[in-house]
């Protein structure tokens, strides 16, 4: 048993009811409770998180503005690829993310915008990266994971809750719900660590209501045509 305990007690010896102990960068949540149940204690740079949800628009971006707003004074860029409505840039602007350092990719098929959040994160100019899909196969998902692990910015993939039952490269998975009271559960479906706990219950900010604006501050991106290559796997 003392030979257990000392190969167990080594640090490059990971245990499933722990956290590992070189968790991946993080970026702060900025929801103490949340963070409290993310290995590393924030959003994992250099890796996939993917959220789970049941339609947009639940407060998904409310719940990521913090971490948007520490890159942002970081000096550091955001990447939008395939968002599924207008976004306001004047709740941006609000929740203090500076729209001369937000790039928005508006894809005409669902392919190019998981190609285009892959070379994104591939070519480490963005420090995150947010993409929405409907659909994705697991060797699309493996590949974000792969460019996101070498260009080291968080990545974040927005898929629907029926997503869930698929296996999944990604090291981060959560599922987001929201009540009547405007509040969002978040509970974490896999993660490098222990078996998840309860779902964390937050009340992320909202910016108040705006009217619709086209980002006019935030630079264009166009996309580039796929190559046949690329084409195959979407």
């Amino acid at each position: 048993m003392g030979a257990l305990a000392e190969v167990l007690a080594r640090p490059d010896v990971w245990r499933g009811d722990r956290f590992a102990t070189a968790p991946l960068p993080a970026v702060p949540s900025g929801h103490a409770a949340l963070d409290a149940q993310l290995p590393g204690g924030g959003w994992p740079r250099g890796a996939l998180t993917e959220l789970l949800m049941d339609g947009a628009g639940l407060g998904e971006l409310s719940l990521l503005m913090p971490a948007l707003r520490a890159i942002r004074e970081a000096g550091g860029w955001t990447l939008l690829v395939g968002a599924p409505y207008p976004l306001h840039a004047p709740a941006w602007t609000a929740a203090g993310v500076d729209l001369s350092r937000l790039v928005v990719v508006s894809p005409a098929a669902e392919g190019d915008a998981l190609w285009a959040a892959e070379q994104a994160l591939a070519s480490g100019a963005p420090d995150a990266v947010l993409c929405w899909t409907a659909q994705a196969d697991p060797r699309a998902v493996r590949r974000l994971q792969v460019a996101a692990a070498a260009g080291g910015a968080a990545a974040f993939l927005f898929r629907p809750l029926r997503a869930a039952a698929e296996a999944s490269v990604a090291p981060l998975r959560l599922a987001l719900a929201a009540d009547r009271a405007g509040r969002l559960a978040v509970s974490v479906l896999k993660r490098r660590g222990p078996p998840p706990a309860a779902p964390s219950v937050l009340e992320p900010p909202r910016p108040a209501q705006v009217h619709a604006s086209a980002l006019a501050g935030a630079r264009p991106a166009p996309v580039a045509p796929r190559s046949p290559r690329r084409a195959a796997w979407a």
